[in-house]
This record gives structure tokens, C-alpha cells and sequence, in this order.
């Protein structure tokens, strides 16, 4: 949906020593093949950076701005077409959207998993299997994190006790 428009952030906290942040906003905006014109903090001057940031914003918006596309952009691009295709089944919306912008520019080999993801996209289509995994699909994603969350969480309450 925002392929092609230029964005920013907003950001409170130390940004700039958060280099895992800056490089997941900035691998964002390539992989959604936008134009990063800024972010804005409240390290210092929040009134000014957000001022400087909105008037960035506005010109990239008046000027139709975009960058070539850097590594985030083309490797990001490329997983996700190769994941998108092999799910299509799943998901549909974003099948339609890389078929008609001519982005599956590969051959793919791998009948049975498109299969199965057309048999899941399938079922999920049924309402009924939709309640059903909805709170399953949730548990399917953060459950292997769990138990790492909860280990972390007893070392934080053990070092507070001590």
C-alpha cells in the first residue's frame, strides 16, 4: 500500500545508540521500496527535529523522491517474493499485488509447498477454521519465544532480589 511514498518516524528514546533500531527502520523503508526522509527524536531539540523532519517530509512528498534500491531493498524484496509466492494460497491480497507488478521474475520448483499453502489458504477461507485459528496462529508464532521471555524474566526478578 505505501510502495513507492516517502516516510518518517518518530522516536523517543537514545536512537542514536540504538544501531539495531536504525537499521531496522532503514532496512523498512527499502524493503517497502520507500524513501526514509528522517527521523525525529527527543534526544535533544524535540521541536526542531520534528519541525526539520516535517519539512523533509513535505518536500519528498512535493517531489515524488525515491533512492535506488540497496542491499535491505533488493534482498528484502527478493525474500519476500520468493515467500509470497510459495504462500500465495495464504496470501492472496499480496499475490495479486507482486503477479500484476510483474515481481515473480523466477522460475519456482516447489509444487508441494505451493500445494499445501493453496490447501491452508483454502480452509482459512472457511470461517469457521478462521475462529478456530485465530488464537492459534498467535500461540503458533510467539510460543518457541516463550520460554526464553520467561527464562529472562526469572534471571531480571532473581537480580532485583540480590
Amino acid at each position: 500500500m505505501t510502495q513507492g511514498r516517502p516516510v518518517a518516524y518518530l522516536v523517543q528514546g537514545d536512537y542514536r545508540n540504538e544501531p539495531n533500531l536504525r537499521m531496522v527502520l532503514e532496512a523498512r523503508a527499502e524493503v517497502g521500496g520507500n524513501y526514509l526522509a528522517g527521523v525525529a527524536t527527543d534526544e535533544a531539540d524535540t521541536a526542531a527535529d520534528i519541525a526539520a523532519l516535517a519539512a523533509n517530509l513535505a518536500f519528498a512528498l512535493e517531489k515524488g523522491l525515491s533512492r535506488p534500491a540497496n542491499f535491505y531493498g533488493v534482498g528484502g524484496s527478493k525474500i519476500f517474493r520468493d515467500l509470497i509466492y510459495v504462500m500465495r494460497g495464504m496470501m492472496k491480497a499480496d499475490h495479486k499485488f507482486y503477479k500484476a507488478h510483474g515481481a515473480y521474475d523466477f522460475p519456482q520448483k516447489q509444487k508441494k509447498r505451493i500445494l499445501q499453502m493453496q490447501l491452508v489458504g483454502a480452509l482459512l477461507a472457511v470461517p469457521a477454521v478462521q475462529k478456530q485459528a485465530k488464537g492459534k496462529m498467535t500461540e503458533a508464532i510467539v510460543g518457541p519465544y516463550r520460554k526464553v521471555v520467561e527464562a529472562a524474566k526469572a534471571e531480571a526478578e532473581k537480580g532485583a532480589k540480590q
